[in-house]
């Protein structure tokens, strides 16, 4: 990775988005869009439903193709690398709604995020994970069926962190969660933040994603209308008229 220069501070750019273009068939979600993520840093996108947040991380993890435009993971242009060499190059996708193997143990679907690791100690990494969500320990021999909401959603997590990823993207964690259990999450997710994951984070939960990430892009029908650092966005009029109701 390539670093860039900023004054006199080194800059370690871990994505780069360049004028990015994607949709499904002839239909464009997403139009020139262009933002950057360094190194250790948390980044939230923020909208509303509909604005094109989940098909852009569709697109970077190459669930779908873009229409137009430039990914670069450290220094590197992924824009044509198929999914599995976008796992293998160390990003890892946490999707909306879980996606997990409902009639396989915990141990299993956490083993199946450990394929790009082959050649490690599975168990290691299983610690590690464990460390962070001891619940999934005690629920390990459990079908991921049989677990509630909360305990789902950090399985989905513990499983992308099993491939060890460089760089993280959760879609909408707290999606379906009461209060306690977000607050649950976000603790959790806290713990990798401290450790310098580099994470970008998709939610609708407006409050969240600002006290959590360092900075966030606004999303609106497509098109980033807004960038800044959080607490910035949090005190802007725009997104107090049209996010908080306030």
């Amino acid at each position: 990775m390539k670093p860039t220069w900023e004054g006199e501070v080194i800059v370690n750019q871990v994505l780069q988005v360049k004028d990015l273009s994607s949709g499904y068939g002839k239909v464009t979600v997403l139009r020139d869009i262009n933002f950057q993520i360094e190194e250790n840093e948390v980044v939230a996108i923020i909208g509303s439903n509909g604005a094109g947040k989940t098909t852009l991380l569709k697109t970077i993890s190459k669930l779908i193709s873009p229409f137009a435009g430039e990914i670069n993971f450290e220094g590197q242009n992924i824009t044509k690398f198929p999914p599995h060499l976008i796992s293998q190059a160390g990003i890892a996708h946490v999707p909306e709604g879980g996606k997990l193997f409902p009639n396989m143990t915990v141990y299993e679907n956490l083993l199946m995020g450990t394929y790009r690791n082959r050649k490690k100690i599975k168990k290691d990494i299983l610690d590690e994970i464990y460390e962070i969500f001891p619940i999934l320990k005690k629920r390990e021999k459990q079908l991921a069926k049989t677990l509630s909401g909360g305990e789902k959603q950090m399985l989905t997590i513990g499983r992308s962190l099993a491939s060890q990823p460089k760089f993280l993207m959760l879609d909408e964690p707290s999606q379906g969660l009461a209060p306690k259990l977000v607050d649950n999450i976000y603790q959790k997710l806290s713990i990798l933040k401290k450790k310098g994951l580099t994470m970008l984070l998709i939610e609708q939960n407006i409050v969240y994603a600002l006290q959590f990430a360092e900075r966030a892009y606004v999303l609106e029908n497509g098109k980033i209308v807004m960038e800044g650092n959080s607490k910035e966005l949090l005190n802007s009029e725009h997104v107090k008229k049209h996010y908080l109701g306030i």
